[in-house]
């Protein structure tokens, strides 16, 4: 190449210099002081890179992250921020309005969950290809060149570091590790909202973008493109297409086979913790897709009873069920709410890892136990376990959710006793309620009046 190309290629690789004023000076600084490694977009030689391909991942995850988002947060009120229980419980104004969540259809928490979770794994792919695509721009220099610039890239910075966060410490929950050290509900509930932020910005200004550059080439010629006939970008019709291209080593085509391929495996060996049936035995990612035993109590259990540090001697005859808000306190043992008239429904059980099962459970209603305590339409009803422990040991349920007419005091399940992992001598179970709400090892509930 003569140094009149040379020059000509130089000018084409450089963004156009400030003429005058402060500007100028920065922008002259800055490049005097190229940090080593950066903006030397010649190592980034991929011919598949640019707009178009940048713009596909895109599109996928502006249709699919907000429903990523919209569950997270319905995640939230479903655990009743009205009642103090929500986690993390002190949010500020971050706070989101509470409202008595549905409880119709039974299987709304599952789905919610099984959405939030089983989406937001199945995005991983399409995530890390959309980083991939744009990697250039990440070692840019300088890094902005005027005001509107540099709020874009603080605005870029916060959504890539805020996906990456919400995925890792999502991913570390759904396999009960907690090596991170902070409280995973208040870091992911914050993080959520500052992804949120930068990704409504980014949003607003990158959508023209986005719009031009998925017109600018058929989807249906691409997938027809063989790698032979892979072709770069038009150079100059942006900073994300290669100075100096290099062969092609996959297609296009290739490259969105590569990554549906991905998000499909990881919706196969995580979709059975949600789905159930035979689809289970293929859920390898989770912790809760393992068949966990034989018999009616034969399914996954969160905390054990010796987690709880729920001792035999607690659940034996001296067991008693206490129903306060009326006249007097009522109590009753096993054999007398045995002896009430029983109600046997199928219910899921959802748990905010993502992970779901539904069983037959058979006990009393909640609505003639309040009706007993003298207190036949309560306001709200609060659960207390014989476990201690925080957010485990009591609940606080809706008057909607109380008085279902399949909200169980459960006394059996698939036809059996409780197992003592699943809460024997009595737990609570409501159609889509949260599943650590479900409180087991019940001691008492309290009626409380509208």
């Amino acid at each position: 190449m003569d140094s009149t190309s040379t020059a000509e290629q130089s000018a084409k690789d450089s963004p156009a210099e400030p003429s005058y004023g402060f500007p100028a000076v920065l922008w002259r600084a800055l490049e005097r002081h190229r940090p080593p490694g950066l903006g030397r977009s010649r190592v980034w030689r991929s011919p598949l890179r640019g707009p178009w391909l940048t713009s596909v991942f895109g599109a996928v995850l502006l249709v699919s992250l907000p429903i990523v988002i919209v569950t997270g947060l319905l995640s939230y009120i479903a655990y009743g921020p009205q009642f103090g229980q929500a986690m993390p419980a002190g949010v500020g104004w971050l706070r989101l309005p509470g409202f008595d969540w549905p409880a119709e259809p039974s299987w709304l928490y599952r789905l919610n969950q099984g959405l939030h979770v089983g989406l937001g794994l199945v995005l991983i792919p399409v995530v890390l290809a959309k980083l991939w695509s744009v990697v250039p721009k990440l070692f840019s220099w300088p890094p902005a060149r005027s005001i509107a610039q540099a709020l874009e890239r603080l605005s870029l910075l916060l959504l890539v570091g805020g996906i990456l966060f919400e995925m890792a410490t999502g991913l570390l929950n759904i396999q009960y590790d907690y090596l991170f050290g902070f409280s995973f509900y208040t870091a992911h509930y914050y993080g959520g909202w500052i992804f949120l932020g930068a990704f409504v910005v980014h949003v607003a200004i990158k959508l023209p973008h986005l719009i031009r550059a998925l017109r600018s080439r058929s989807l249906r010629t691409e997938l027809r493109t063989s790698r032979a006939e892979t072709r770069p970008e038009p150079a100059g019709s942006s900073d994300l297409v290669a100075i100096d291209p290099a062969p092609a080593t996959i297609s296009r085509r290739g490259a969105l086979a590569v990554v549906g391929g991905g998000a499909a495996l990881i919706a196969v060996i995580t979709a059975g913790q949600t789905v159930g049936g035979f689809t289970r035995y293929a859920a390898l990612l989770l912790p809760r897709g393992r068949a966990p035993g034989d018999g009616p109590n034969g399914f996954p259990v969160n905390r054990t009873a010796t987690a709880a540090a729920i001792a035999p001697a607690d659940t034996r005859s001296g067991w008693r069920l206490t129903l306060t808000g009326g006249p007097r306190p009522v109590l009753l043992d096993r054999a007398a709410l045995l002896a009430m008239p029983q109600h046997t429904a199928g219910l899921p059980i959802a748990c905010v890892e993502g992970w779901s099962t539904t069983q037959t459970w058979t006990g009393v209603r909640l609505g003639d136990l309040a009706a007993l305590a003298g207190v036949p339409a309560p306001g709200s009803t609060r659960v207390r376990s014989l476990e201690r422990a925080g957010a485990f040991g009591q609940a606080t349920l809706q008057a909607n959710q109380t008085l279902h007419p399949d909200a169980l005091l459960a006394l059996k399940v698939n036809g059996t006793d409780l197992s003592p992992d699943h809460g024997y001598p009595a737990r609570i179970i409501v159609p889509a309620l949260p599943g650590v709400h479900n409180t087991k090892w019940v001691r008492s509930l309290a009626f409380r009046r509208a």
